[in-house]
């Protein structure tokens, strides 16, 4: 077991809380000492956020990473991976769902949002790896975009040396009765989207 550092980076509403919940809860059932921390823009549902998620096989000091420390950036939407690259490690490694949400300041017309091979460029220089994929489009292909954070989390499972099965009873235990089979099929859907990485 070593400590790991992760940040789950997003926009209000594509469910990265409860990613970032789930997470912090199969570090816990893996045996890891755990602390988390959100952070909120002004509007949550549209707004950024980012929350951060700490395991520590003894004991975690703050709940919150500092720059330059971040094991795993994962991010629901292109933009904000870009936002918070001065979390990660220089061998860092960065999750992308390829979607676009435009903030106020795109929307506006103030300002442009970035070409997709900038982000790239962006992240290229500090990550050692960085993982793009489509993770909406998996979602909705099973019938709910609600579903996106649980393919998200399913992606990242293959970076984490945890049991399968702690994942989907923490899945399981987090959302209603009646959609625990569809939400293991996106965890399944998610894992096949990244694949043959080097498990920490």
């Amino acid at each position: 077991m070593k400590d790991l550092n992760m940040l789950v980076t997003g926009v209000g509403g594509q469910g990265t809380i409860l990613a970032s919940d789930i997470i912090a809860e199969v570090g816990m059932r893996a045996g890891y000492d755990v602390k988390k921390s959100n952070v909120l823009g002004l509007a949550v549902r549209g707004g950024s956020v980012r929350s951060h998620v700490r395991w520590d096989p003894e004991s975690v000091s703050a709940p919150m990473s500092s720059k330059g420390t971040v094991n795993y950036l994962i991010s629901f939407e292109k933009l904000e991976a870009a936002r918070n690259l001065s979390y990660l490690k220089q061998d860092g490694e960065v999750l992308v769902n390829n979607q676009e949400i435009p903030p106020v300041s795109v929307s506006a017309g103030d300002k442009a949002y970035p070409d997709i091979n900038e982000i790239k460029k962006m992240t290229e220089k500090v990550a050692r790896e960085t993982y793009y994929f489509d993770g909406l489009a998996t979602a909705e292909d099973l019938g709910s975009s609600r579903v996106l954070n649980v393919v998200i989390l399913g992606a990242f499972s293959n970076f984490i040396d945890v049991d399968e099965k702690v994942w989907i009873d923490v899945i399981s235990e987090s959302v209603p009765p009646k959609f625990q089979e569809l939400n293991k099929k996106a965890f399944q859907k998610g894992k096949k989207l990244v694949e043959g990485v080097d498990v920490e």
